[in-house]
């Protein structure tokens, strides 16, 4: 089964740990931190305070991703506030390999991504060995944008190269204007993992709701 990861970027931080709480009730698999530098990307968002402060408010993974430069100069700190996942850019790290054996070495699981103009060439070699290949569907800095239409074809080629490589243990995850409009195309590419900000914590009937709802588009009830 998919598993949802909602986005922290779109909660209320003024009840933060009771809007985490909520996802986790509500049967959020993962709750994801959108880490921005407003260098790598126009928006600058939170550090590993918020991070630890996420981790002691749910038992679910704590899903990270550094949309920063330097990722390398931050890692232990936000290992140290409880990462279970870190997901780093391609364009941001000048030894990728060392970055990611740095993350593995942590005691957490590394992540790769790269922007949507970004090809998928670009990580392959990096595959083998990381825990998560994301898909960025938006370009990214800020939340509630539409997905871009192209990355139902980048989803289905990372998908490919993954199953061609044999690694069946890596979670394929999507971010970016996931609704329920859009999670069934990008599970239906090959998605396994689905972060969605908006879509969970600003839904007019509430986390709760927005969750069934969005677990019910994956799976193509809505369809």
């Amino acid at each position: 089964m998919v598993k949802i990861a909602p986005s922290i970027l779109s909660a209320d931080f003024g009840r933060l740990a009771e809007q985490v709480a909520e996802a986790e009730e509500a049967g959020a698999d993962w709750i994801h931190v959108d880490v921005m530098d407003g260098s790598f990307v126009p928006n600058i968002t939170i550090g590993p305070a918020v991070t630890e402060a996420v981790r002691s408010a749910t038992d679910l993974p704590v899903d990270v991703h550094l949309m920063i430069r330097n990722p390398d100069q931050h890692l232990s700190a936000f290992a140290d506030a409880g990462a279970d996942y870190l997901t780093v850019h391609q364009e941001t790290c000048i030894h990728l390999h060392k970055t990611i054996s740095s993350i593995r070495e942590l005691g957490v699981k590394p992540g790769i991504t790269v922007n949507p103009a970004t090809p998928l060439q670009a990580i392959e070699g990096i595959l083998s060995y990381v825990d998560l290949a994301l898909v960025m569907s938006v370009n990214p800095g800020f939340g509630g944008q539409s997905f871009i239409p192209s990355s139902t074809e980048k989803i289905e080629k990372l998908k490919d190269m993954i199953d061609r490589k044999c690694l069946e243990g890596i979670e394929l995850q999507v971010d970016g204007g996931i609704n329920i409009d859009t999670a069934a195309s990008a599970v239906s590419a090959g998605s396994s993992v689905l972060v969605a900000g908006s879509a969970v914590f600003r839904h007019p009937k509430g986390i709760s709701e927005a969750i069934h709802l969005l677990r019910r588009a994956a799976s193509g009830e809505l369809s």
